[in-house]
């Protein structure tokens, strides 16, 4: 069965379309994109002159599976993965037991396959059970189906260790995604410290707490001359050392999660756990420069930090609850009220930081783009539909989330992953 999606304005990383196209799919790839393309023996679908994306790809997702399918699980995961518009992702690995084995690899990558709803990439470890003590075996990760590998919600503190995680998964030919977060300088800290967490009487975490991290691994990967990837940059300072390597030619890319460019510190005020992230949200001077990183390219991608917790779990004291929120369904509407409507990207932009720019650093090699012969899956958005966020709409098993009852603007209409539609509000 062939899928021909009429009447979209074509958004790819380089370029917007100027006037509607349709396009055709058949077995699992775009086959021609043009004006007035008929096929009696396809399916059609209306795009009502919406804009379609290259699929959102998601460099950082937490499934929860395998351990605790209480907060999600890759079923429920990958159906708020296609409502946010997402045909692709990486889960992390702090699961329990570790994703740090090719059989919990290729576990987590044959249920994603029985799901069939999402490309799904699991993260290995980059150390035994996330313990900063041995190097997993990474040759047998990659074989096993993995792209990438982390240690996140913990980092790689030990610098030798450090050193030789990125000579080695360099050799192999694995991303290294590194969780920017000294242990000492943050231990038991539950915000960004400053003028807030005294008021409020809250042990903070400090800024530096991520940067130190940061700048030395800069420093390695400048070194030994191999990329490196950097998970939710949250900083100003961060921002300003990301830059620099850059232009001294350093291999690296870095993230930002959507509540890095939409929430600062002043809302934990309200003591709402929901409002406890890792790391913290920080200053509205720090808000702004993730901003203009993720404007001016400095920051490569949006990543969610989707971080699923049951209510039990966040129902505790600011101290003592589980830090994250979910983010694969309000992700879009957050970056076309935050970064789009006040002019900080466009939506080519948006195709690059969510598809094109993931996808690079992914190494997959035929998506991100909008093309004939290229993998069909397709993200459509109405930019200009306002919604809001409601907790009996969320389809993922847990709801904390910051952002219900808030008004966003830009909504994922259809999502179509490998050909297939795997997700659709239309008519």
């Amino acid at each position: 069965m062939r899928l021909l999606i009429k009447n979209v304005v074509v958004v790819n990383p380089d370029a917007m379309g100027n006037s509607p196209s349709d396009i055709l799919i058949e077995d699992g790839l775009i086959r021609r994109v043009a004006a007035g393309i008929a096929d009696a023996d396809a399916l059609v679908v209306e795009g009502g002159g919406w804009l379609l994306l290259p699929g959102l790809i998601d460099l950082h997702v937490h499934l929860r599976q395998p351990g605790r399918e209480d907060k999600e699980t890759i079923e429920t995961g990958s159906r708020a993965a296609v409502k946010g518009g997402f045909t692709s992702m990486v889960c992390m690995p702090n699961t329990d037991p570790v994703l740090d084995n090719a059989m919990l690899i290729e576990a987590v990558i044959k249920e994603a396959g029985r799901v069939g709803l999402v490309n799904i990439f699991p993260a290995g470890a980059i150390t035994r059970g996330r313990q900063n003590q041995e190097l997993t075996d990474m040759f047998e990760l990659k074989a096993a189906g993995c792209l990438a590998v982390t240690d996140d919600g913990t980092s790689v503190a030990n610098s030798r260790l450090m050193r030789s995680a990125l000579e080695y998964a360099a050799m192999v030919g694995l991303v290294v995604m590194q969780h920017c977060q000294d242990p000492e300088l943050s231990k038991n800290g539950v915000m960004n410290e400053g003028e807030v967490s005294t008021i409020l009487g809250l042990k903070g975490d400090p800024g530096i707490s991520e940067t130190i991290i940061l700048a030395r691994d800069i420093e390695l990967a400048g070194y030994l001359k191999v990329p490196a990837h950097f998970q939710h940059i949250s900083l100003r300072r961060s921002v300003e050392l990301i830059a620099a390597a850059k232009r001294q030619g350093i291999k690296i890319t870095a993230e930002a999660a959507p509540q890095h460019f939409s929430l600062t510190q002043d809302e934990v005020r309200s003591f709402d756990t929901n409002l406890k992230m890792n790391p913290p949200l920080r200053t509205a001077d720090d808000v702004a420069a993730i901003k203009a990183a993720l404007s001016d390219g400095t920051i490569d991608c949006i990543a969610t930090d989707h971080a699923p917790h049951t209510p039990e779990d966040k129902e505790m004291d600011f101290d003592h609850a589980p830090p994250g929120i979910i983010g694969l369904e309000t992700a879009v509407g957050l970056v076309g009220t935050e970064l789009v409507q006040s002019g900080h990207l466009n939506w080519p932009q948006v195709a690059e930081r969510m598809s094109a720019a993931p996808a690079r650093i992914l190494g997959l090699k035929n998506k991100g783009f909008i093309r004939e012969g290229a993998d069909a899956d397709l993200t459509l958005i109405d930019p200009d539909c306002t919604w809001e966020a409601r907790k009996e709409e969320i389809v993922s098993k847990s709801k904390n989330t910051p952002f219900l009852g808030r008004t966003l603007r830009g909504r994922v209409k259809l999502t179509v992953r490998g050909g297939k539609i795997v997700y659709s509000e239309l008519p």
